[in-house]
């Protein structure tokens, strides 16, 4: 994966900041989406526009606690049985964090980050720097279902030691239905990006698919890369990249944070905390949102959603 000690440090430094935080001042709102100021900065955003992609940048969007560090690990893996080289990078793999000079026209570390490089991003696709869009980069988008997902988040906000925390499910599921937690709205995230869902450049996954068959999952991710892998390979990326194995590394991949990062990965953890209200008020939002659209049947909702 990338360069664990860099990962782990901006993590650091970030549930640093959260001890300092309480859940009234962690957002700070850019272009009408709030963002966590433990992570993000108005600056950051501004130098953005100044990124300049490569075309053999991989780019993997993702909603939060959808499977972006379990989608960055398969990618690093498949990068490494290409190569042979261990994938590490500069810099935390997030666009949208960090700091400002990371772009920069003065400093641009990016621009010294080796190819290929893989960065990833919770943003909207037109919230995208331009230079992605212009240099048609690879983007793979994971998508997780809305429930599954909300019931992750809400785990991670309250389980992690120092990140401010909800007073309860009820509270959360509320601001979540609302898009008022980190990174907005579920909902407007799958809308944006479901716009481009049959883009030749872009190639959606969904969470659940890989947990079915992982092995399926990887080949297609492959391919869409380019990768001219043996099955043999794709196997041993499988191995190396299953929930439990993930789990099993994260202390040293990921640092304290790691074990909150890769709490159950369960398909259906849902049904433990929804009530019948919450599953009817999801359904209506998902029903308005993503009902007959090309994202909306690959989330599988009836399957995964539905009590």
């Amino acid at each position: 994966m990338a360069d664990q000690s860099k990962f782990i440090e901006y993590i650091d430094d970030a549930l640093e900041k959260s001890k300092e935080t309480t859940l009234s001042q962690l957002f700070l709102t850019f272009h009408g989406i709030p963002y966590p100021v433990t992570m993000c900065t108005q600056e950051t955003f501004q130098a953005l526009d100044d990124f300049e992609a490569r075309g053999d940048d991989v780019l993997l969007a993702s909603y939060p606690k959808c499977g972006s560090n379990w989608i960055l690990h398969i990618v690093s893996e498949l990068i490494f049985a290409v190569s042979k080289k261990k994938y590490a990078c500069p810099e935390f793999p997030v666009l949208e964090c960090g700091d400002a000079e990371k772009y920069q026209k003065s400093v641009r570390r990016m621009k010294r980050f080796p190819s290929p490089r893989i960065l990833t991003t919770h943003l909207h696709y037109d919230k995208l720097p331009q230079s992605i869009i212009t240099n048609k980069v690879k983007i793979l988008v994971i998508f997780r279902n809305p429930k599954d997902t909300a019931v992750s988040f809400f785990h991670f906000h309250n389980d992690v030691p120092d990140i401010p925390s909800y007073a309860s499910w009820d509270e959360f599921f509320k601001q979540f239905i609302k898009g008022q937690v980190s990174w907005g709205s579920y909902f407007d995230f799958a809308i944006n990006w479901n716009k481009h869902i049959d883009d030749e450049n872009v190639k959606f996954i969904l969470y659940e698919d890989l947990k079915e068959n992982l092995v399926v999952g990887i080949k297609e991710i492959s391919e869409f890369l380019g990768f001219s892998l043996t099955d043999e390979q794709i196997e041993a990326v499988s191995a190396q990249s299953t929930f439990q194995a993930m789990r099993a590394n994260s202390q040293e991949t990921h640092g304290a944070i790691g074990p909150f990062l890769f709490r159950k990965g369960e398909v259906g953890d849902w049904k433990s905390l929804f009530t019948e209200t919450q599953n009817q008020e999801m359904d209506e939002r998902f029903k308005e949102c993503l009902a007959g659209t090309a994202l909306g049947d690959k989330l599988k909702y009836e399957s995964y959603c539905l009590a």
